[in-house]
């Protein structure tokens, strides 16, 4: 339970001519998706779903920047062998993520344990010493015996504070909470901004959980997660951290969930397309300018899609996109949030970790999966300085390949680190001579990263920066999915969780909110909910509404706001 476990050029078809499209070019409504990753590919998934139930025809147009689909689903080959796939980005779901799991049967995807192939110790290293080891080889009943010796009753009441909390979060995908046109209203209604409005380390305590258990094993979650201690991660960021109950994994890469989704649209692909500006023309119907990528990096100059589109789903986090809009286009200003950024290396090696590295005796039996924590006398930081003394966040065996080369069998890791890892400390970590000029750093998200065999010690070796997700700092406020009349954006709940499921989830929500506005549905409104006696009241006239929310979360557990501020 606490183990590893917490631990794809279209053919351009007329639109009338697609799948579910009936009716006149005319009565079609146009509809564009910007971004093909988890959020754009359920959003093309669910419009055509919806819309052939209500028998409504439309024409889905995706444009993806990149020659590929799934954004931050991303495998790459392990020796450039296609059958030796390996997760680089999102590397995981669970049987609570209905979207992901019911796409991954509906499609006949083979879904499989994330684990290592060899079973062996798994570890919470504090830079210091290991803080507490479970052997992936003994019983369940073995290990459970283990964790409540050392931490008490603590484990128990930390998964059932999870469960809690993941089953308030659920109602979202019920109506009368979904769908939802301010993912703040209802983050109020379902009272989950008592969680977001404060810390990991704040929420644990509330509930008398903050001792050695949330030190170990709850901060090692969100440090491999999401890159942060528990003093900067919300609550709500914790908990989704410590749930990860029947972890699965695509076989072959989860990127193939939103393959599928984008090909079960019928939409019309246009990969390697930037977008580069959205305006509203005389007809209020929105024009699109894209720029071709070509294969040897340049870009084509800008041009205008031929199409006028009705509504236009921005699917990629915005201050990333580089897209300009005319003054009238966005009419609820899009915030602007940090995001981790996050080293993530690949390698091969015939090495196991050294004891060395980790200070223990020659001929110890190192963990062969390691998370981190903070040692005792470390102060929490945020960003990358929060990996503290350890250095990195995780360094975990993924499985055991075999070199086409030598033919023997190697071990393949995957570190994630707010740095470039270097020679010296895969030296230190393999404890053999890493030659100074064997690591080379892999461009941002993906691009031109080496793995060229050069030495024994490491026959493979990638190497990526990724911007995985927001830094997920307290907050009650939450960027909604409407940005103005027929416009749409999906990255705004990644601040509330980030995850591929979440993702799904917007995409799931606008289109949803999409075709009931093309089929004239209403749904209740928050007044008819017989909850929104919960929501704080505002003193009219004053612009900081955002102050004001914190105040009243602030008050709701006998904090300051400045408290909050401070954050």
């Amino acid at each position: 339970m606490i183990a590893y476990r917490l631990f794809q050029p279209l053919l351009l078809i007329p639109f009338w001519a697609c799948p579910g499209v009936t009716g006149s070019p005319d009565d079609v409504k146009q509809i564009a998706i910007i971004g093909a990753g988890a959020a754009g590919s359920s959003a093309a998934y669910h419009l055509r779903k919806y819309a052939d139930e209500a028998g409504i025809a439309i024409h889905v147009t995706v444009f993806e920047k990149t020659s590929r689909i799934g954004g931050r689903t991303l495998t790459v080959n392990v020796y450039d062998d296609p059958v030796e796939p390996i997760e680089l980005g999102a590397s995981i779901f669970v049987d609570v993520n209905y979207i992901l799991s019911n796409a991954t049967r509906d499609f006949g995807l083979t879904a499989k344990d994330p684990g290592s192939d060899e079973g062996g110790l798994l570890g919470i290293w504090d830079g210091d010493a290991f803080t507490y080891t479970q052997d992936s080889n003994s019983w369940d009943w073995v290990n459970l015996a283990r964790l409540f010796w050392k931490y008490g009753t603590a484990p128990y009441y930390t998964h059932r504070l999870v469960q809690n909390t993941v089953a308030t979060f659920l109602k979202l995908y019920e109506e009368p909470f979904f769908p939802f046109r301010s993912l703040s209203t209802r983050a109020f209604q379902l009272d989950l901004v008592k969680i977001t409005g404060m810390t990991g380390r704040q929420f644990l305590a509330a509930n008398k959980l903050d001792g050695a258990f949330a030190h170990d094993i709850v901060q090692a979650s969100t440090r491999v997660n999401y890159a942060s201690n528990l003093e900067f991660i919300h609550g709500l960021g914790a908990m989704v951290a410590m749930a990860p109950e029947g972890a699965k994994a695509i076989e072959g890469g989860n990127w193939q969930i939103f393959a599928n989704m984008v090909n079960a649209s019928g939409a019309d692909v246009h990969l390697s397309s930037t977008v580069t500006s959205i305006a509203l023309n005389a007809e209020k119907k929105y024009e699109i300018t894209t720029g071709q990528q070509e294969k040897d990096g340049n870009s084509k100059a800008a041009k205008s899609h031929p199409a006028e589109f009705d509504d236009v789903i921005i699917a990629t986090p915005w201050q990333f996109a580089n897209i300009s809009a005319s003054e009238d286009v966005i009419q609820h200003p899009i915030d602007t949030i940090p995001y981790a950024k996050l080293h993530v290396t690949l390698f091969a090696s015939p090495y196991k970790f050294s004891p060395a590295f980790f200070k223990m005796p020659p001929a110890s039996n190192v963990p062969v999966s390691v998370l981190t924590t903070l040692s005792a006398d470390e102060e929490a930081q945020p960003g990358g300085a929060g990996a503290g003394k350890a250095g990195f966040y995780s360094a975990t065996l993924q499985r055991i390949v075999m070199n086409p080369r030598t033919h023997n069998p190697e071990y393949v890791y995957k570190i994630f680190s707010p740095e470039a890892v270097t020679p010296d400390f895969l030296s230190e970590l393999l404890g053999v001579e890493i030659p100074k000029s064997f690591v080379r750093n892999g461009d941002e998200e993906g691009d031109n990263a080496t793995d060229d065999p050069t030495t024994d010690a490491i026959s493979w070796f990638h190497a990526t920066v990724f911007h995985p997700y927001p830094q997920k700092y307290p907050r009650v406020t939450f960027q909604d999915p409407i940005l103005g009349n027929g416009l749409y954006y999906t990255s705004g709940i990644e601040s509330f969780i980030s995850t591929m499921e979440t993702s799904a989830l917007m995409g799931m929500n606008v289109a949803r909110l999409i075709i009931d506005g093309y089929a004239g549905i209403s749904r209740p409104e928050d007044e008819e909910l017989g909850v929104l006696h919960k929501m704080p009241k505002y003193e009219e006239g004053k612009d900081d509404i955002l102050a004001q929310q914190q105040e009243k979360t602030a008050e709701d557990y006998g904090r300051s706001a400045e408290e909050i501020n401070e954050l």
